[in-house]
């Protein structure tokens, strides 16, 4: 990933202690303004920054002074990456620590203040609880305040900041000072459960948006360890030794045994085997590696034996490239700036301005009484104001909305994808594993005329249990199920690509394609081969049986579409949405599966890059894309989507990248899970209108705006009420239209 050319550096660096969308884009801009800098681009969702500076005006060092300065660790040193994660899952923990006690102390406060108020040394027990949980457990809120008032600017922090430390002075002076109020005739109230609920709230909601966002970055690594540590190396004299990758070169030869990864690309000298290529293909049967065949790093060999020479090594093999289209693709997308974030910008001062004007113009204005009126103005402004509400409105939803979802086999993995899956479109389906089942099985099995199949069958499913290839799997599963007898076999060859034969029961028997039975001179009959072409253009591979003088029957093996697709390629049409089928597949099966299903357009023989590119392709025409996959193949494809959707018995790679993931693979969640998101953003968008309104209608109310027409003014306990009635509305919200949401 790192390029050097006269003196342009390109270096993607850890960044520490980043939280909201406003943390990166200060960071951004920032960055971009340094002397030296050429592009800079920073991911919030993997916590780092990708740079590109001139290194004779500028150094890596000069650039993490100029982040720290902001309270952020740029991390130049080798080593970096390991440093931030331990680092991202030290702040994990600590908040999540935080919360936990954040809530614990927070809800004797709540009982206290809303049921038992005439305890006795109720207002001490209250002071004593919230104080930890404002100034320590919520100390955070401060400090970030504090960072964004030196650089001029205001987000959700320091509303949050200004609420609970107004909330908290202020109930801690009437505890402390209450005849300053009763020689006034003004009752002193005390809101210490708005200060402690404000922050174990907006915690929770920091816990849970930290959790997915540090599950971003282990895609990657698990793409690198699909790679081998070490290679088999063939020396000149025919030795072998085993060494570390590092040192494989182009033009070494290299010794692959059964069952182990490839190490790098290369193209076989000697030997045969079949290859697990799923990764790279996404197709379920493995590929027959002959002579000057292609072998691919991190694929698995299976049970055959070769030797290959070193073609691709190191960042250009098939598997490097992978990774650094999946890097590109997560690194390309600026992350969505929070609806809550975008307006605190403007409410934090607007509601400061509105709370100072209003203390200026009661002191000026209200005679005797105007100092105190002034100060319980500016106070009940503020605290009605209190982003309670807000910060619910978004946690609260998703949580529903991730509860609702995991009910029905949907996990919802990234919130920040909600907010795009009302836009989408189009969705790409890849075909093996999501719109197929994944693995071939015998569809049938046709016999010549005069032949009873059953006759033949110990026949078969003895020489196909001696044969490497995967197809000879699905039929040994099939006639083993037939409770077939397993007999000796004698003479057994195998011909890599083209069939088997031996002898069973003293009789010589071919199993194979049809070009190997005429090669071994065996007649095919008519009818067999008009039937094999049926069979063919349905997507089905057909292998033929026979003995030395005739053909015998055939055998279909089909990888058999889900009965579920045909409903949910149904569905997606009726949701307006257009589909693609993209498959690693040849032409006739991609178009036989694509006819099953109702998918008008589909692509055939397309490698892992290209579907990437087709993704990038409709983004660019406008379209909003969703990719449904399951295969490390699709990983790339995944990332490059708006929404990747991973399907549940998927690889680990293609789930962790996936912003959802079907539990089932059950391709009806998909318009479900589309619809499901669909309700969450509407229903987060009730929540910051209704939350808005209430601002709107509150807070000229707590300035006083009522007192020159009916002598009303509103008592801070009353604003406490009315904030704390703004938060039940927006979790009720939440509850009824989501849950009641029929999927």
């Amino acid at each position: 990933m790192n390029t050097e050319d006269k003196g342009i550096i390109s270096r993607v660096y850890p960044v520490v202690g980043m939280h909201c969308a406003a943390c990166a884009a200060r960071i951004n801009k920032v960055l971009g303004k340094q002397a030296g800098v050429v592009e800079c681009s920073v991911n919030l969702a993997a916590n780092n920054v990708s740079l590109k500076y001139n290194s004779t005006v500028t150094t890596a060092e000069n650039l993490a002074e100029a982040v720290d300065r902001m309270g952020f660790r740029l991390i130049v040193d080798s080593g970096g990456e390991t440093e931030a994660e331990s680092e991202g899952k030290k702040r994990y923990k600590k908040l999540k620590t935080n919360t936990l006690w954040a809530i614990l102390l927070s809800f004797p406060i709540v009982l206290l203040s809303m049921v038992f108020m005439n305890v006795p040394y109720a207002n001490e027990i209250m002071a004593l609880l919230a104080t930890p949980v404002v100034l320590y457990f919520g100390r955070g809120f401060f400090v970030n305040a504090w960072k964004q008032l030196k650089q001029k600017s205001a987000n959700m922090d320091t509303l949050v900041a200004l609420s609970i430390g107004v909330a908290y002075l202020f109930s801690l002076f009437n505890m402390l000072y209450p005849e300053f109020w009763l020689k006034r005739g003004v009752q002193p109230h005390v809101y210490f459960e708005a200060s402690s609920v404000i922050v174990a709230f907006i915690l929770l909601g920091r816990t849970l948006e930290e959790k997915a966002k540090g599950n971003t970055t282990t895609a990657i690594k698990k793409l690198i360890g699909l790679a081998p540590k070490t290679a088999m190396l063939v020396s000149d004299d025919g030795s072998m030794n085993e060494v570390v990758i590092e040192t494989i070169k182009v033009g070494d030869l290299i010794a692959v045994r059964p069952g182990e990864k490839i190490p790098v690309d290369g193209v076989v000298e000697s030997g045969t085997s079949y290859v697990d290529e799923s990764m790279l293909s996404g197709e379920a049967v493995p590929v027959s590696k002959t002579v000057d065949g292609t072998v691919y790093a991190g694929t698995i060999n299976q049970k055959g034996s070769f030797k290959f020479r070193a073609t691709k090594v190191g960042s250009d093999t098939m598997l490097a490239m992978i990774i650094r289209m999946v890097q590109e693709a997560q690194g390309s997308k600026a992350p969505l700036q929070r609806i809550v974030d975008k307006v605190a910008g403007v409410f934090v001062p607007v509601i400061v301005s509105i709370a100072m004007l209003s203390m200026i113009l009661w002191i000026a204005l209200g005679g005797d009484d105007g100092v105190v009126h002034g100060i319980l103005a500016f106070v009940t402004v503020v605290i009605i104001a209190c982003p309670c509400a807000l910060g619910l409105a978004t946690p609260t939803a998703i949580m529903v909305g991730i509860g609702k979802g995991a009910e029905n086999g949907i996990l919802i993995k990234d919130a920040k994808s909600l907010e795009v899956a009302k836009n989408i479109d189009v969705v790409v389906l890849d075909k093996t594993g999501t719109i197929t089942e994944g693995h071939p099985e015998v569809a049938d099995v046709v016999p010549a005329e005069g032949i009873d199949i059953d006759a033949v069958a110990n026949a078969v499913y003895s020489l196909e249990s001696q044969s490497e290839h995967p197809l000879a799997e699905a039929i040994v599963r099939h006639f083993k199920m037939a409770d077939a007898q397993l007999l000796e076999v004698g003479q057994f060859e195998s011909v890599a690509g083209h069939g088997v034969e031996g002898v069973v029961a003293g009789r010589p028997y071919y199993v194979g394609n049809a070009k190997y039975l005429r090669s071994k001179g065996v007649k095919l009959e008519s009818y067999l081969e008009t039937r094999a072409n049926e069979l063919e253009q349905a997507a089905m591979t057909v292998v033929w049986v026979a003995d030395d003088e005739r053909s015998l029957g055939i055998i279909s093996v089909v990888d058999k579409v889900k009965q579920s697709s045909v409903e949910a390629v149904s569905r997606l049409h009726d949701m307006g949405i257009t589909i693609y089928m993209l498959t690693g597949d040849n032409r006739a099966t991609a178009e036989a599966v694509a006819s099953q299903v109702g998918i008008q357009y589909y692509k055939a023989s397309v490698l892992p890059q290209g579907k990437a590119e087709f993704i990038k392709k409709m983004q660019q025409e406008g379209h909003c894309v969703a990719m449904v996959g399951d295969g490390i193949n699709d990983s790339a494809a995944l990332a490059q989507a708006d929404i990747g959707i991973a399907m549940g018995r998927g690889s680990d790679i293609a789930l962790d990248i996936s912003k959802m993931a079907i539990v089932k693979n059950d391709l009806t969640k998909i318009p479900q899970a589309i619809k499901l998101s669909k309700r969450i953003v509407r229903t987060i968008h009730q929540n910051l209108f209704w939350a808005f309104v209430y601002n709107m209608i509150g807070v000229p109310v707590a300035a006083g705006i009522l007192f020159p027409i009916n002598g009303f003014l509103l008592n801070p306990m009353i604003a406490g009420a009315a904030m704390a009635m703004s938060s039940v509305s927006v979790v009720t919200n939440s509850l009824q239209s989501i849950r009641r949401c029929r999927l």
